[in-house]
């Protein structure tokens, strides 16, 4: 039997169709006189302790409060536009809080569920205008109805700016400052330095970055201020800067007196290009056949060894896996650049190193000179999902184009306390347009997650974390990483350090046996598509599951079994249909539909609530003829539930979800030019986008499943001309098809 290898062009089957019809709109829980008896008042209350702000905490006299929507209301179609226009008043972000609505009209709606708080700025005499305004809405208009959907209104308060327990010995905090849109940073960080001093605050300006319309500062001065600090009003967030983790989560890699072979050939592959971001290379090591460049992201601090060892090593697990002792080492997929991120300055605890270290990750990627990188390191602190991070919202932003797959380590926080959730996956690794990546203990089937590996959620959206899990290491199997010095021996390790890069390898393998016709976010999806879940694993400990080890799981098909990918741009607010790929002939017996969709987003680092600015809206129909006398409608293929706890409500959670995945089995006759309708939704600062909003690159894996059709895969590809097995660009010795 020949080897057959994934299809792809599967793009080439797709077309654009009609929107469907518009629903009518729903029932309001207040009327408008009910909404102006409850929300003038705390309008009002709200002015009066703006107005008692002073005057250099307002610049240009602008303040900010936060607007509570009813949880019925969270939709992009139901952002308060006309309303806020109407009052002068800006939106310059949200994050999702927990309200309890004075009513529901909603069915099965707990007493307390999420809804997004939206924050709005505007000079204190439009807020003083306010309550008058208010009072003069008429029924029936668009601002009324708007107004219909607060649910309380209130200032900002220094408590709703600070994040985290401050130690009082603790000087160093970072601030993220709302920007208007439209307005400089310049303006706005002279402004916050004057008020900063006046507190006995010293602003960094060596070390910013405005990332969308949020600008992150660097500030020193006395704990037991900060409430004073908090009461400048273009503060989101302060809180204690976080050291950087990564280079040491484990003692040092233990040297190991057994050796191992250098692999004999060369790498795979020479079209991959690939980079590593991390605490630089000892002078003497076995991997230079294999190491292109390697750069000092600043060239005049010294090296670490620790930070040198944890290089080494990440480097090592990324070009051979797992090194079993005794033994050679994997062939490499391709070589690798490596960029020294990490040195000395980060070693003396620079209180600022943190903010350092992200502009050295941040030139990297802004380089655009590589397809695949790894991150291993990044901030000592759990995702929190009131707020975005800089180091997030960085690497989001840099890769919402689709073209780079960056593998970020979930971190070695796993057995640290649940209950204040210091065990959650760490910054970056909330990110949307990444792959996060924890530790798997075991290489046997076996496997769980390694107890040191950072648990989910993520944030919402990216509720999913870690993305996948990989073979990291554990007491009891050790990850096996080459040690330092002329002769090839190995170091025992384990994190997730290594798990990362390891992803890494399998993705880059892909590439280099299939080449350009697999982009870099359909391998992201191919690798969640194909990961192994255990029986009994939890979503918030392994993701998706785990990496297979073996590529050809990835990259082959068996018997009875078709593998088909799409990818390509999808279009604000129209439908693009992508028909399932089936035989011509009926199929019989159990039918097996598993579905993966990817895509990348632009991202408002503002908007914690509405973070990614693409959604899309996906509907499955297996069926285009009536069976036995019923209609077999359009449905969701992909359940809300995975993106929601028991006590949340949002209905459009897993929209803005940048990964889906689903499985689903059916008898072959309930299958007929079946076909998934696609709709990209497009927001801005969680309000509905326009037609200038961006195309964004998507991905979705089909695997079709049917045991009774040994050759579905010749089927498949007989039955549509535009679609063809993707053949390898290299040779690599591939197990034949059973």
């Amino acid at each position: 039997m020949a080897n057959r290898f994934i299809i792809g062009k599967g793009e080439l089957l797709t077309y654009d169709i009609k929107p469907p019809a518009i629903k009518p709109s729903k029932a309001h829980p207040y009327t408008l006189t009910e909404a102006k008896a409850r929300l003038i008042p705390e309008i009002s209350n709200a002015s009066e302790s703006l107005e008692a702000l002073p005057a250099d905490a307002c610049p240009d006299d602008v303040a900010v409060a936060k607007v509570d929507l009813h949880p019925a209301y969270i939709a992009k179609s139901f952002f308060p536009a006309a309303f806020l226009r109407h009052a002068g008043l800006t939106p310059v972000g949200s994050r999702t809080v927990r309200v309890r609505p004075k009513k529901d009209l909603r069915k099965r709606a707990p007493k307390e569920c999420e809804t997004t708080q939206l924050f709005v700025a505007g000079t204190r005499e439009a807020f003083a205008r306010l309550p008058s305004l208010a009072e003069q809405l008429q029924e029936g208009s668009n601002e009324a109805i708007q107004f219909s959907e607060f649910e309380h209104v209130a200032s900002m308060a220094a408590s709703d700016r600070l994040r985290g327990t401050v130690p009082r010995n603790k000087r160093v905090f970072e601030v993220g400052l709302h920007m208007l849109p439209d307005t400089g940073a310049e303006g706005l960080s002279r402004a916050f330095a004057t008020f900063a001093r006046s507190r006995g605050f010293q602003v960094n300006t060596d070390f910013d970055f405005l990332v969308g319309r949020m600008l992150f500062v660097a500030v020193v001065g006395e704990a037991t201020k900060l409430e004073e600090l908090a009461k400048f009003t273009m503060i989101r967030v302060i809180r204690p800067m976080p050291a950087l983790r990564g280079a040491r989560p484990f003692p040092r890699g233990t040297p190991l007196s057994v050796s191992y072979s250098v692999p004999r050939l060369g790498p795979l592959s020479s079209e991959p290009k690939v980079a590593i971001l991390d605490g630089g290379l000892p002078p003497t090591h076995t991997l230079g056949t294999y190491i292109g460049r390697y750069e000092h992201s600043d060239p005049a601090a010294s090296d670490v060894r620790d930070y040198l060892d944890h290089g080494l090593g990440v480097t090592s697990a990324f070009l051979f896996g797992p090194v079993e002792p005794g033994e050679e080492a994997a062939r490499p997929y391709a070589s690798v650049d490596h960029f020294r991120v990490l040195d000395a300055t980060s070693d003396r605890e620079d209180p600022f190193e943190l903010y350092r270290t992200l502009a050295h990750v941040e030139e990297v990627l802004l380089s655009r000179r590589y397809q695949f990188l790894n991150l291993s390191l990044g901030p000592d602190l759990p995702a929190d999902d009131a707020d975005v991070h800089a180091w997030t919202a960085v690497l989001d932003t840099t890769l919402s184009d689709g073209e780079t797959l960056l593998t970020v380590a979930v971190g070695n926080n796993g057995q640290r306390d649940a209950a204040s959730a210091l065990n959650r996956i760490q910054v970056p690794a909330d990110s949307v347009n990444a792959l996060s990546v924890g530790a798997a203990n075991h290489t046997s089937a076996a496997w769980q997650r390694a107890d040191y590996s950072a648990r989910g959620p993520g944030r919402s959206p990216g509720r999913r974390k870690p993305d996948v899990v990989a073979f990291g290491g554990s007491p009891k199997e050790y990850f096996h990483v080459a040690a330092p010095g002329r002769k090839p021996q190995l170091a025992a390790t384990m994190g997730t350090s290594f798990a990362a890069p390891l992803t890494l390898r399998t993705a880059v393998g892909v590439r280099a046996v299939l080449g350009e016709a697999v982009h870099p976010l359909t391998i992201k999806a191919l690798l969640i598509h194909c990961a192994e879940m255990h029986a009994g694993a939890h979503p918030d400990d392994v993701g998706w599951g785990r990496v297979p080890a073996d590529l050809n799981e990835i990259i082959m098909c068996g018997d009875g079994v078709a593998r088909i990918i799409y990818q390509g741009l999808l279009r604000p607010g129209k439908y693009l249909r992508a028909p399932v790929a089936l035989p011509t002939a009926q199929l019989t017996g159990n039918v097996k539909l598993s579905a993966t969709f990817c895509y990348a987003s632009p991202v408002d680092v503002e908007d914690a609530a509405a973070y990614t600015k693409a959604g899309l809206s996906i509907t499955f129909r297996p069926h285009v003829n009536k069976t036995a006398g019923k209609q077999i409608k359009p449905r969701s293929f992909f359940t809300q539930g995975e993106f929601r706890t028991e006590q949340e409500q949002r209905t459009d959670l897993g929209k803005w979800e940048t990964v889906l995945h689903a499985s689903e089995t059916l008898r072959g006759q309930s299958l007929k030019q079946a076909y998934f309708d696609i709709h990209y939704n497009a927001r801005d600062g969680g309000a509905v986008a326009g037609a200038s909003a961006e195309l964004i690159r998507y991905a979705l894996v089909l695997t079709v499943e049917a045991r009774r059709h040994a050759n579905l895969h010749e089927e498949i590809l007989a039955a549509h001309a535009a679609l063809e097995a993707i053949q390898p660009r290299v040779s690599l010795p591939v197990r034949t098809s059973v």
